[in-house]
């Protein structure tokens, strides 16, 4: 006998998976841009030392905001449509930051910007409609 899953229930963990995934990415580079000196920074990321230092700080605010906006509304189930709108706000950050990186002649480094902008709007997708809302 077997068991199958709704695609609903699957599109549900699909989705938490995700954000756990992208929440603890960003959460990470949120840590080092806030934890860490602009040197240290360009060592990794050679714009962070090429920009102000109050840019890579604002950046590593809103990876944070993002990171804990995917998680905590819907886990605390608190107003939970905040997760979407989290999710959106970092699609818009990250096709932010291929612009950025466009507009620095870095083009060939936008690829990780635009999977991490491309998976968020598929979770903003997901929370948003009532298939799969983070509040089950």
């Amino acid at each position: 006998m077997t068991s199958t899953q709704s695609p609903s229930k699957a599109l549900h963990i699909s989705l938490w998976v995700l954000q756990a995934l992208l929440a603890a990415t960003l959460i990470w580079a949120a840590v080092l841009k806030l934890g860490k000196t602009p040197p240290e920074l360009a060592a990794m990321w050679p714009w962070a030392g090429e920009v102000s230092p109050s840019l890579v700080k604002l950046t590593g605010v809103a990876d944070l905001l993002g990171g804990i906006g995917l998680i905590f509304p819907a886990l605390l189930r608190i107003k939970p449509v905040l997760t979407p709108v989290a999710a959106l706000g970092i699609v818009v950050l990250m096709v932010c930051a291929g612009v950025f990186h466009i507009m620095r002649g870095e083009a060939s480094q936008i690829g990780f910007n635009m999977v991490v902008a491309g998976i968020a709007a598929f979770i903003a997708w997901g929370r948003f409609t009532k298939v799969a809302p983070a509040n089950r």
